[in-house]
């Protein structure tokens, strides 16, 4: 339940953040979360009902938010306090890291992410590498047509998988430079346009030079170019991977965060 008030001028917000434990107190609660409230001169107790909403993900998926949606990569990742979808775009915050204690719900949230984009992509639009050295969480998705290869579950075998991904990202890169364009989305809509207008799409490039005058010859090549699907990698006990192969994955997702985003 969220209670908001406005605090009488010279107030300081931080006066009223720090009486979280005696509101928590007085609340009888077994706690409470104080925090301004952005874009408005307020600020929210937020304080955890006695009896908590089952939040259902076929609920989330079913709903208006997330069927009509604009998001490439649709996460649902729940209901707010209002008991509203919250629905996130994957393309817009490319690199995760999930962290919590034991018991905390970290592996239901990967679960639930993973569903949702299986549930909205089909096999073509959207694949996964899913590496789980414990190989117990992300077993289950074995087999199924979005993996580009079976769940990894050995350590060396994950530093081929992510090297793999990096070569792809570089490949990426260099086909979409062929075709001049920035993101992935902007590729897959020039090569779906072409393909719709049966056009062939070529690129002017330098063979050599004239043996008489010294200018260059250029000829025109043509690309056969298809749609780039997402690829989506997971990896389940990332602190295990590395006690294992520290520096190959260091070096792999250290590439991958600095510039796999515009490559899908």
């Amino acid at each position: 339940t969220l209670y908001e008030l406005e605090p009488a001028p010279g107030i300081k917000s931080s006066r009223v953040i720090g009486l979280a434990d005696d509101i928590a107190r007085s609340m009888s609660a077994v706690s409470a979360r104080v925090a301004v409230i952005p874009g408005r001169n307020a600020i929210g107790i937020e304080l955890p009902n006695s009896r908590r909403e089952t939040v259902y993900l076929r609920e989330l998926l079913s709903s208006g938010a997330y069927e009509n949606t604009a998001a490439r990569l649709t996460l649902s990742l729940g209901k707010n306090i209002g008991g509203e979808p919250v629905i996130a775009d994957l393309a817009a915050m490319p690199h995760l890291l999930i962290a919590g204690t034991t018991g905390s719900g970290k592996s239901v949230g990967i679960n639930t992410m993973i569903l949702s984009l299986l549930y909205r992509l089909p096999p073509d639009q959207c694949k996964f590498i899913m590496i789980d050295p414990k190989m117990l969480e992300l077993s289950v998705y074995d087999g199924i047509p979005h993996l580009l290869a079976p769940v990894v579950t050995e350590p060396a075998k994950a530093v081929v998988a992510l090297k793999w991904t990096v070569r792809e990202m570089e490949d990426r890169y260099r086909k979409m430079s062929r075709l001049g364009v920035r993101s992935i989305a902007a590729y897959n809509q020039r090569v779906a346009a072409a393909a719709d207008k049966g056009e062939i799409l070529k690129r002017t490039v330098q063979t050599g030079f004239d043996p008489g005058t010294g200018r260059p010859i250029f000829e025109e090549q043509e690309m056969n170019l298809e749609p780039l699907p997402f690829i989506v990698v997971i990896v389940d006990e990332m602190a295990d991977l590395m006690m294992v192969a520290g520096k190959d994955i260091e070096v792999a997702v250290q590439r991958l965060a600095q510039m796999a985003r515009a490559a899908g």
